[in-house]
């Protein structure tokens, strides 16, 4: 191949049939006729070498070789985007897209009521979607595009990935309010530790661990509780929580959030635990994309106020 005479536009063709799977609807995202991206593809894969695409009945399916320019290729074209766009260029009223913030469910208490009223104000075009944060799998989400943003606690990265430090999120115990064992502890702050260590206990935890950041806090005192129930997320706690007489463990700014809705009383643990510092983490190909940059920037802004309302 002679790249000094290979015409680019083929690329930004190649791209939409990689998206599309098909000569009609790659057509209809750059608005050109099917000719004209048949004809496209043909010129592509006598430049190449390759066919590209084979025909698996109504949809096209990449060769080896093409599924090995698809990531690459696509992350060209987006840098190029950017080096292209100044930021004065992006106009959020008149922007369309999709966000993908992989999360925990926290976040659809803590921020995505926000964020959806923030958007219908401000960005109406812009879809944000809050998407499952799956355990040990936070880079790779970045790295396949199946999120733009990972908000998680601090942790090692890559040096492609870039990291914003948002806020902390201390722990606070939770319990219905008419659980017996709470009698007697009207207006104290701390729930004892003895009661703390008798009482049954629900465990966040998507990967069904039966021990947390709380447990080995306890062993550092020379104690132990019982986790009789795992659950895979915060609303589960808390309505199991509301529900029975067990008790949790879960961040201080949902604990105060849902306190009221669920009848809960809240206390401080017993023992110490070093709050967890809450980071946002994107790769960095998307750093100065104005889209995915304002609307990261948006995001960083609501969670401002979360490192006060765990006070």
């Amino acid at each position: 191949m002679n790249f000094a005479t290979l015409d680019l536009n083929l690329l930004r063709v190649l791209d939409a049939l990689f998206r599309e799977g098909s000569t009609i609807k790659a057509a209809a995202r750059l608005g050109l006729s099917q000719s004209a991206v048949s004809g496209a593809l043909s010129r592509l894969r006598h430049a190449l070498g390759d066919p590209l695409f084979l025909r698996q009945g109504n949809r096209l399916v990449e060769t080896d070789y093409a599924a090995r320019l698809k990531g690459p290729l696509h992350e060209e074209l987006e840098r190029l985007e950017a080096m292209l766009s100044p930021p004065s260029a992006f106009d959020p009223k008149a922007a369309s897209g999709t966000f993908r913030i992989a999360a925990s469910d926290f976040f659809a208490e803590l921020l995505m009521p926000q964020l959806a009223d923030l958007l219908h104000r401000t960005a109406p075009g812009i879809r944000a979607q809050l998407v499952d944060l799956v355990p040990y799998d936070y880079v790779q989400s970045l790295e396949r595009r199946n999120a733009d943003l990972a908000l998680i606690p601090d942790m090692t990265v890559p040096e492609w990935i870039n990291r914003q430090p948002l806020f902390r999120s201390p722990f606070r115990v939770i319990a219905r309010a008419s659980n017996p064992s709470l009698a007697g502890l009207d207006g104290a702050p701390v729930m004892p530790i003895d009661i703390f260590c008798a009482l049954h206990h629900v465990l966040f935890s998507p990967e069904g661990n039966l021990a947390a950041m709380g447990d080995a806090a306890l062993e550092r005192v020379g104690r132990r509780r019982q986790v009789a129930l795992t659950v895979p997320v915060f609303s589960g706690v808390c309505r199991a929580v509301s529900e029975s007489d067990l008790v949790a463990l879960v961040p201080a700014q949902l604990a105060n959030k849902v306190a009221t809705t669920f009848k809960l009383r809240v206390f401080e643990p017993p023992m110490e635990i070093e709050p967890p510092l809450i980071v946002g983490i994107w790769h960095k190909r998307s750093d100065n994309t104005p889209f995915a940059k304002w609307t990261r920037e948006r995001i960083f802004q609501l969670m401002e106020a979360l490192d006060e309302e765990s006070q």
